[in-house]
C-alpha cells in the first residue's frame, strides 16, 4: 500500500505533507511532488498536512486519478528526494482546485 500524490498539487506544490513524513519518501520536481510507492510507510500523516487535499491512499484513489500511482512511481525514480519544506509556488493559491492540471505537469527537472 501507499499513498499517491494527485493532479491538485501540480503548479502548487506545496510541501507540508514533506515535514510531517517520518520517512522522507517525497521527490520534488519543478511543479508537482511525488511520493515513492516502495519507501511510504503508509502512515497516513501526509494526508492531512496537504493543504490542497492533494494526496490519497492508493485504496482511496478516486478512478479518475488512478493515472496517478504510476505517474508517482516513475517520477520517484528521477526526482531528487526533498527532506525540507519550502514555500509553494508562487501562484500556488491560483491553481488550487483547477480542473485537468495534468497538462502542466513538468516532467524533466534539473535542479539548481
Amino acid at each position: 500500500m501507499t499513498y499517491v500524490v494527485t493532479d491538485n498539487c501540480i503548479q502548487c506544490k506545496h510541501t507540508d505533507c514533506v515535514a510531517v513524513c517520518p520517512v522522507q519518501c517525497f521527490y520534488e520536481g519543478p511543479n508537482f511532488l511525488v511520493i515513492h510507492p516502495e519507501e511510504c510507510i503508509d502512515c497516513d500523516a501526509c494526508v492531512p498536512a496537504c493543504p490542497v487535499n492533494a494526496i490519497y491512499n492508493e485504496d482511496k484513489l478516486p478512478a479518475e486519478k488512478k493515472q496517478f500511482l504510476l505517474i508517482n512511481e516513475q517520477l520517484s525514480r528521477l526526482w531528487p528526494q526533498i527532506s525540507d519544506q519550502k514555500e509553494p509556488l508562487p501562484d500556488a493559491a491560483k491553481w488550487d482546485g483547477v480542473e485537468n492540471k495534468l497538462q502542466y505537469l513538468i516532467e524533466t527537472w534539473e535542479p539548481a
